[in-house]
């Protein structure tokens, strides 16, 4: 059976020698002496935000085996499908795994600690790093009857509530390929309806990539859909709306909708797609395709529309394309008012970290879980392919005189999709199969190290000075602006809503069971009005949705969620 053993300074000092050759500290002199881990264990984590299954590689695994003689399984239902279930039969169990991350609201986190799935890490985190984010560990335990600590929140923050999280870029918005949009004359775009013409002009002039697959304005997948269809509801937060629920509330409290109504935006972005799909512009392969194969057709070029930077500009926007003048950015789009989450001086509880009760070694979790919130582990965990956290110190950046810069390694990874080769003292691998896999954030974009720098290094000066592309003069030139944070706040056309610490009551059984059956008939209605053969059908298929729903009692979970959607937004710290 694998155990722990905790090393005093002096043990510790005394055993390097023995422990040095290990396999699970890497088997490096220099790295053993890091690792007070002797024994290896192999670490479940059931991670709800997860977009990859399997044992955590690369160089982000090496990291982890270095410093923690472990290896992350990550197990997410966003693979495996069921969600809810998934996590109720693992609960059922009495493990739901060792490491946790999954939502912390509507009483799931008192759920969890209820059934005793949950260890309390109250002792392990007295001294601990991570406690200067005290107040809001103690804000998301403190609805919690028992004491302890059983969880942290999310996406911590320093800064006032009312300050926009995010860096240079939103995380929602109208991204089309510039180069195209250029090649048509910067057709006037008043509303988003008016990007389906454009597009369809980008689709008539290429057809087909340069290695001959057909292009599309758009390209979904199911697996993150919940109350709704997600990718439906990304363009309602391009006009300031976001989800509660079934309810769509606009970040400045000044409208709430049923996502159901006749004229709500949700029913908008519906025939956005329809009319979309009507024109060949969307991807059919849509229906079965996961995050992963989505990801791959922005990466060859296939596609011409994305709602979020950090799919459209990760995927092609790479050196070689952007020195062309190709590559997504923001469209001025007239009447586009993006949502913005304020930060969190308390925590994100949406999405949280936990321990589980039966872990075989607690103790060492929680320790990266301090990691994680630490300076280093988060620089290493959101590195990603770009627009990220900077990765490790010495391989993607330096320190210099005048603060952080990109290595060339680094702008290779960031910049050139990722596929370059990893130096075997840090993996192996190329940087994009290395990648934390975790997609947990510690703390939002906009915050800074222990150093002052911020961790994510588009927003450094070094990197703003290398921005120097064909693509990014075109933009800058045309919008007068030289980020898209900064057109946007220039032209009136980003709405904050504030971060809270606000909690709902907890749903009943009752109306966890509506919305169970709610959510499910929404997201199959939705796909098939999408691809509905005539406006006729369009139409019955929405009328039967909304009476399906309401049959199911829809409304009642409505009245909670605009009761609480209204009560959040107006909630002051």
């Amino acid at each position: 059976m694998i155990v722990k053993i905790r090393y005093s300074a002096i043990l510790f000092c005394l055993a390097v020698l023995c422990a040095m050759r290990l396999s699970g500290c890497g088997g490096e002199e220099e790295k053993a002496e890091e690792c007070p881990y002797e024994d290896f264990i192999v670490v479940d984590v059931f991670d709800f935000t997860a977009n990859y299954q399997g044992i955590q590689s690369g160089w982000f695994g090496k990291v982890v085996r270095e410093k923690f003689n472990m290896e992350l399984n990550i197990i997410t239902p966003n693979i495996t499908k069921g969600g809810d279930t998934l996590l109720n039969v693992r609960a059922a169990a009495g493990n739901i795994g060792d490491l946790i991350i999954c939502k912390g609201v509507n009483g799931q986190l008192q759920d969890m600690v209820n059934a005793g799935l949950l260890y309390d890490m109250e002792t392990d985190l007295y001294d601990k790093n991570i406690m200067k984010y005290r107040d809001a560990i103690e804000n998301l335990n403190s609805s919690v009857q028992q004491n302890g600590i059983y969880a942290i929140p999310s996406q911590v923050s320093v800064n006032e509530p009312d300050v926009p999280s995010e860096g240079s870029e939103p995380i929602y918005g109208p991204y089309i390929r510039w180069d195209l949009y250029k090649e048509l004359g910067y057709p006037e775009l008043n509303t988003l309806e008016d990007l389906l013409p454009v597009l369809k002009h980008m689709q008539a002039l290429h057809p087909v990539t340069e290695s001959g697959e057909r292009t599309y304005g758009f390209s979904f997948f199911k697996e993150w859909d919940d109350n709704m269809m997600n990718a439906v509801k990304q363009p309602c937060c391009i006009y300031g709306y976001d989800e509660y629920g079934v309810v769509l509330a606009k970040a400045d409290g000044s409208d709430y909708q049923s996502i159901i109504d006749d004229d709500s935006v949700y029913v908008r972005m519906l025939n956005f797609y329809y009319e979309a799909n009507q024109l060949g512009l969307v991807d059919p392969d849509s229906v079965n395709q996961n995050y992963e194969g989505c990801f791959e057709k922005y990466k060859k070029g296939e596609i011409f529309f994305s709602p979020w930077p950090w799919l459209g500009k990760s995927a092609f926007n790479t050196l070689a394309n952007m020195e062309q003048g190709k590559g997504f950015m923001l469209a001025p789009v007239k009447d586009m008012q993006i949502y913005s989450y304020g930060c969190y001086p308390y925590g994100n509880q949406d999405s949280i970290i936990a321990v589980g009760s039966r872990s075989a070694d607690p103790g060492r979790l929680v320790d990266f879980i301090d990691w994680l919130y630490s300076d280093e582990g988060i620089m290493m965990n959101g590195a990603n392919l770009s627009g990220a956290t900077a990765g490790p110190e010495g391989l993607t950046w330096e320190m210099g005189e005048d603060g952080p810069y990109l290595t060339d390694f680094g702008i290779e990874a960031f910049y050139n999709g990722g596929e370059i080769e990893v130096p075997e003292e840090y993996g192996s691998g190329t940087w994009s199969s290395g990648i934390s896999q975790l997609n947990y954030k510690p703390v939002v974009q906009c915050e800074k190290s222990e150093e002052g720098f911020y961790y994510y290094y588009d927003l450094w000066d070094s990197v703003k000075a290398l921005d120097t592309s064909a693509l990014a003069k075109d933009w800058k030139d045309r919008m007068g602006a030289n980020t898209t944070m900064e057109y946007l706040q220039q032209n009136d056309m980003l709405l904050v809503a504030p971060g809270t610490l606000y909690t709902a009551s907890v749903e009943t059984t009752e109306e966890m069971a509506i919305r169970h059956q709610c959510k499910r008939a929404i997201q199959e209605y939705s796909w098939k009005m999408v691809f509905a053969p005539d406006r006729q059908r369009f139409e019955e298929l929405l009328d039967e949705m909304q009476a399906a729903v309401r049959s199911y009692g829809y409304d009642i979970i409505l009245e909670y969620d605009m009761m609480h959607a209204k009560a959040k937004n107006s909630f002051v710290p």
